[in-house]
C-alpha cells in the first residue's frame, strides 16, 4: 500500500487519539478506548490479509468507533475546560477525532 497525505492524516489523528486517551491511564474506560484505537489503526494500515479483505468494513468500524466516541462525550463528558485537565483532554481529543472523520472520509472506499 502506498501512504497519500490522507493516509499519513489517519495515522497522526489516530495516534493523537489514541495518545490522548491513554494518558488518562488509571481510567480503564479511557485506556481501553486508546487501545481500541490502536487496533482499528492497526487493522486498517497493516498488510494482515483477513483485515485487508474486509477493507471497508473496518472504514467502517473506524468511522463508528470514532463517532460513538464522540457522541459519548456529548452525553457524559466534562466539558467544563480547564486547561491542563482531563476536562481539556476531551477538547483535544474531540479535535483529533474530527480531524481522524474528515481523513477517513477522504479514504472513504468506492463500494
Amino acid at each position: 500500500m502506498n501512504l497519500t497525505a490522507k493516509h499519513y492524516g489517519i495515522i497522526l489523528a489516530a495516534l493523537a487519539t489514541a495518545i490522548l486517551h491513554l494518558t488518562l491511564f488509571p481510567d480503564i474506560v479511557f485506556t481501553l478506548n486508546g487501545l481500541g484505537y490502536l487496533g482499528l489503526l492497526g487493522a486498517y494500515f497493516l498488510p494482515i490479509a483477513f483485515f485487508q479483505q474486509r477493507h471497508n468494513l473496518v472504514w467502517w468500524a473506524l468511522v463508528g468507533y470514532t463517532a460513538l466516541t464522540i457522541v459519548l462525550w456529548v452525553i457524559m463528558g466534562d466539558k467544563n475546560f480547564v486547561a491542563g485537565t482531563s476536562s481539556a483532554t476531551g477538547y483535544y481529543a474531540k479535535a483529533a477525532e474530527i480531524l481522524l472523520l474528515i481523513f477517513l472520509w477522504a479514504d472513504k472506499p468506492k463500494s
